[in-house]
């Protein structure tokens, strides 16, 4: 991969072919300074994402790499091909089919996707983080989240419900923030998990939401965070609106422990 300056901070979007994932990318590469790096599981769509954002930023240093993030071959390959320091990754890929899928590997899809990818992708990435440090991380998750079940992560045992399966899936990306950003602390990385907001986009209608927000509204907190100080200082925190707000689930840390180990037995 081509580094344009050694001045220029380095930053990997999930998801930026979607419409949150799309707009948080367009906020980044507009802001002076920035190498952004999107990742598309589709390389016609990734490629088209990338024409749209140079012409519309007037940023050239904005690039694609492939890579389905419900696998995790594939994410240890984006991992390897991955040259040089990381300084900010936004986790904004999710899936919300309407009926009970699974992955070439054989996991739901949501969980998969919306879960197991962000774990993936911060483990095979760390190395690349620490080596920007001071770097963060954004993990998108949402105000929709609970229902969390340790037990069957997979709706194996429970009817499948896409809703139900979102909500577990955010309840878990706000719970990883907190793991991760305990153990990524002492390497001069942060971690921070946000709600977007009400987005009107393709996943929001798939849950049944109409969704009041625009895409550009919707990644406002997740840019702020990845460009902003307060992502650089504070860590381990959930936040709405660019504001701290209390995460109920922060608090349960058997709970955080018990599905950070699990999600380590997925390897």
């Amino acid at each position: 991969m081509r580094h344009e300056s050694r001045q220029a901070r380095v930053a990997l979007v999930t998801g930026a072919t979607g419409a949150i994932g799309g707009a948080i990318a367009r906020r980044l590469a507009a802001t002076p300074g920035f190498r952004v790096v999107l990742v598309a599981r589709d390389p016609h769509k990734g490629g088209a994402t990338v024409e749209a954002l140079r012409r519309e930023t007037g940023n050239s240093a904005i690039d694609c790499e492939c890579a389905d993030l419900s696998l995790q071959a594939d994410i240890r390959a984006l991992a390897q091909r991955w040259q040089g320091p990381l300084h900010v990754l936004v986790n904004a890929a999710a899936e919300t089919p309407r009926e009970r899928q699974v992955s070439a590997e054989g996991v739901e899809r949501q969980f998969a996707t919306n879960v197991l990818g962000y774990f993936r992708l911060i483990e095979a990435l760390t190395p690349a983080l620490q080596a920007a440090a001071p770097a963060r991380v954004v993990n998108v998750a949402s105000y929709w989240a609970g229902g969390l079940d340790l037990d069957d992560l997979e709706f194996e045992r429970r009817p499948y419900d896409n809703d139900s399966a979102y909500r577990q899936a955010k309840q878990a990306d706000r719970m990883l923030s907190v793991a991760f950003a305990e153990r990524l602390a002492p390497h001069g990385v942060t971690v921070n998990a946000c709600h977007p907001g009400d987005v009107r986009s393709r996943l929001a209608a798939n849950l049944g939401f109409g969704g009041h927000e625009t895409p550009d509204e919707g990644a406002r907190t997740p840019a702020w965070l990845a460009t902003e100080a307060v992502g650089g200082t504070v860590t381990g925190k959930y936040f709405e609106q660019q504001r701290e707000t209390p995460c109920r689930f922060a608090a349960d840390r058997a709970a955080i422990d018990t599905l950070y180990a699990v999600c380590l037995e997925y390897r």
